[in-house]
């Protein structure tokens, strides 16, 4: 900032370093903790003391720990004071966790008393106690504790030094309380301002807190910015040339939710109930006109698949197409790809058969695993979409907003990529799963609530962010009325018969499927719910849907009923078809007109001859031959009543039909045959769009890896005695036989430096039994069991006294 001209300059001014109370711990070697264990002066000493079921919940909270294996405590506890691992470790960290480390930091920096003495579990008791229970404090504690980032030394708390730059607020946010305004106030105040005033706030809200300028000394004239900004109480006066943003006007200026780093207590929200059959009934409304509109997307790719951006994504031109198509909005249709891709129904590439373009581009089309959907159960075919959304490392509500370049974001472009996406929805989601059936909560609320217990991933819970998360849940049937419907209880219960719970409760939720329809003297028929699989098929193949939803409308025409007879249908089918399921009176005008087309269907017959085409009615098939259409497709006859064409038979019948006669297809014995086209699919490529995740090791691994961190920490601080380190040659391997062999003979433990085929190299104590045949085989003096280690793979050998 400077005082030069209207409009300040804003530069973000570092923090003042914070020292851990930890790097000046004394000890005296003979304190004991509250819970009665050993006092210990330094980190790796403390790590050293812990139980092996301790260190397993250490190297599970921070797997980064582990890898490679340390080679002894002082390994572990180096890396466990690094500055990525720490940021890492408290991510999950909530509001009172940042508490304590903020209380220990400050604590740290101002102590003056008791020779700079660490502060005690007490002492930091009474600081709390205020503001929250005891019980919340030593449950907090128990947290830090078990990720390394407090550790104790008797009843002396000390800080990993790295941990004060985790802290998501200035320091002394939690520990002092300025006179600050409330949300209200802000909100009120920030519309008042000058432009200048403005701009200076947004900057140090995305900058950083605090900024250094010569207009906060006193006698400034009150016109600057800041000390205006200064006289609202927008900013706070760290010292003469620094100023500080308070952390709930940055809250605001980020839309992000506003929680108080000095409130030590999760807020409370009070939930509006919903009955389970409600919220369950809008859930399972949502999963109907869902897997409706995904067919349609299906069967428009199919017929015809959408050229590809050469980014990869879809066009804006193609979404449009598509939301035309399915009867939708165009932010819904851009949702729907984003799930069909996720799910693997449809893929980018070359389709079999290829579009009627001259291209070589890739197109979106449908896999062969739509075939295998389209035939599922509707809770079956909701299940594989939403566990694909679930894990969708994207943010499909962000289709259509501006990048960087001002250019829109596409539907299925690498744009749109974000690695926190499953993780965000699985918090929010899980969030409401806490809380008893039909609880709705508002989405400030789970913001609010989120931003409390994750506050480093506050801007991941802007309400922008949860409100566009739980509208695509709603779209998806996730939830209804606000509230978690039962079948994505049971899906975000992680488990390994979490889908198959899913499905079951989606079947319950569903309404169940009838085998009547209700058919009109207007030629519509209306499904007063979802059909039965063979009663939906046969009515969709006579008749075309008019308006969809709770129920279907469904409208009968002349091209409707050719379609069912092109399709193998006769006319007495399709008059048992309505006579049985409708429950209404058959209306006389469906009978003429399924009579009618029926009589004129088929009278003309197109096979292969490439292809042929017969008739019982010559003077019918010498019409056809006098059209021109017999000369596009080359037809001759070769008798009265048959004629052949050198043109593939789906080519005969379309072009036939467009001339304005009604041909069926038919095989070598005479019977219909259906020969509408199936649609393109594309292969699916091996591993394609599927992000790595690396999978955690099990809780036997780490055990396996605690047990060879205790025996590489045995064997360096063994003392050795005689030793061997081998080098190659021929005289050093003789004397490590040698040394092996004598230890084997006199049954005395050794110190062997081992390269493992990783090429990690570790240290551990073991009792040789045998050495011969390129190997040795040792007892492990912890577990009893036999080890065996090849030989040329020991790099040193030491005995033990």
């Amino acid at each position: 900032m400077g005082n030069s001209s209207g409009t300040p300059e804003t530069r973000p001014a570092t923090k003042p370093p914070a020292r851990s109370g930890s790097l000046e711990a004394p000890t005296t070697g003979k304190n004991r903790g509250e819970a009665g264990e050993p006092a210990t002066s330094s980190l790796a000493g403390w790590l050293g003391a812990r139980s092996d079921a301790e260190l397993v919940t250490l190297l599970e909270l921070r797997p980064d720990l582990a890898v490679p294996l340390p080679s002894s405590m002082a390994v572990l506890a180096a890396r466990a004071e690094q500055r990525a691992s720490v940021l890492r470790a408290t991510d999950d960290l909530d509001t009172l966790d940042f508490a304590i480390l903020e209380t220990l930091a400050v604590h740290g920096v101002t102590r003056t008393d008791s020779n700079g003495a660490p502060l005690r579990r007490d002492e930091l008791h009474v600081q709390l106690r205020e503001r929250v229970s005891t019980a919340a404090i030593d449950a907090a504690l128990a947290r830090l504790s078990a990720r390394a980032l407090v550790w104790t030394d008797g009843d002396q708390l000390h800080l990993v030094a790295a941990a004060v730059e985790a802290l998501p607020w200035p320091i002394g946010s939690t520990t002092e309380i300025p006179d600050a305004l409330t949300e209200p106030e802000v909100r009120a105040a920030l519309p008042e301002l000058s432009a200048a005033a403005t701009a200076l706030l947004d900057k140090l809200a995305t900058t950083g807190p605090r900024g250094r300028t010569r207009d906060a000394a006193p006698g400034t004239p009150a016109d600057r910015p800041v000390q205006q900004l200064l006289t609202r109480r927008l900013l706070h006066r760290i010292d003469d040339e620094t100023v500080e943003l308070p952390v709930t006007v940055g809250q605001i200026l980020r839309n992000e939710p506003v929680t108080h780093p000095h409130a030590l207590t999760p807020p409370k929200p009070k939930p509006k109930k919903q009955t389970s059959a409600d919220v369950n009934a809008v859930a399972a409304g949502e999963v109907g006109e869902l897997l409706r509109h995904c067919t349609a997307v299906l069967e428009l790719l199919g017929q015809a698949p959408a050229p590809a951006l050469r980014a990869g994504g879809l066009g804006v031109r193609e979404i449009r197409r598509i939301a035309k198509h399915a009867g939708v909005e165009e932010p819904r249709a851009g949702l729907l790809v984003e799930l069909l891709a996720a799910a693997r129904l449809i893929e980018k590439g070359l389709p079999d058969p290829p579009p009627e373009v001259d291209s070589t581009d890739d197109f979106w089309a449908p896999t062969p695993a739509v075939d295998a959907w389209l035939e599922a159960p509707l809770a079956r075919r909701w299940v594989a979409l939403a566990m694909a959304w679930l894990e969708l490392d994207r943010a499909p509500w962000m289709i259509g907003m501006r990048d960087a370049n001002d250019k829109p974001l596409a539907a299925l472009s690498i744009e749109l990529r974000s690695p926190h996406a499953p993780r965000d929805r699985h918090t929010i989601l899980g969030l409401l799963a806490e809380y008893p059936s039909g609880s709705a909560l508002t989405p400030a609320d789970i913001g609010r609530v989120l931003a409390w217990r994750q506050p480093r991933w506050r801007r991941h819970f802007r309400l922008e962010a949860v409100q566009h998360t739980l509208a695509e849940a709603a779209a998806l049937g996730f939830i209804g009325r606000d509230a978690l419907g039962s079948p994505a209880r049971a899906l975000l219960h992680g488990t390994p018969t979490s889908a198959a719970d899913a499905e079951a409760a989606m079947e319950t939720a569903l309404p169940a499927p009838v085998d009547h329809v209700l058919v009109q003297a207007d030629l519509t028929v209306i499904a007063p719910g979802p059909l039965t699989a063979d009663l939906q098929h046969r009515v969709a193949l006579v008749a075309d849907v008019e308006s969809a939803g709770a129920a279907t409308v469904y409208r009968i025409s002349e091209g409707s009923v050719r379609r069912a007879l092109d399709a193998g249908l006769t006319a007495a089918e399709l008059h048992a078809l309505f006579t049985k399921h409708s429950r209404t009176p058959i209306p006389q005008a469906l009978t003429y007109l399924i009579d009618d087309v029926a009589r004129r269907h088929g009278q003309l017959r197109a096979g292969m001859a490439q292809s042929f085409l017969r008739s019982d009615d010559p003077a019918l098939l010498a019409q056809v031959l006098a059209a021109p259409v017999a000369s596009a497709l080359a037809l001759r006859a070769i008798a009265p009543t048959v004629a052949i064409a050198q043109a593939p038979l789906g080519e005969v019948l379309e072009q036939l039909r467009a001339a304005g006669f009604a041909p069926a297809g038919e095989d070598s014995a005479g019977v219909i045959v259906d020969l509408r086209v199936r649609g393109a699919r594309i292969s699916v490529r091996p591993n394609a769009r599927q992000p790595w995740r690396p999978t955690p090791p099990s809780a036997e691994q780490l055990q396996l890896l605690v047990t060879e961190l205790r025996a590489a920490e045995r064997a360096t601080s063994a003392r050795s005695g005689q030793s061997v380190r081998t080098d190659g040659t021929r005289t050093n391997t003789a004397a490590t036989l040698a040394l092996l062999q004598l230890a084997a003979r006199v049954r005395r433990s050794v110190n062997i430096g081992y390269v493992d085929a990783q090429g990690v190299a570790t240290q551990r104590v073991v009792e040789p039994v045998k050495v011969g045949n390129g190997q040795l085989d040792a007892v492990d003096p912890v577990t009893g069991a036999i080890r065996h280690f090849t030989l040329h793979r020991i790099a040193s050998v030491a005995l033990l006294d």
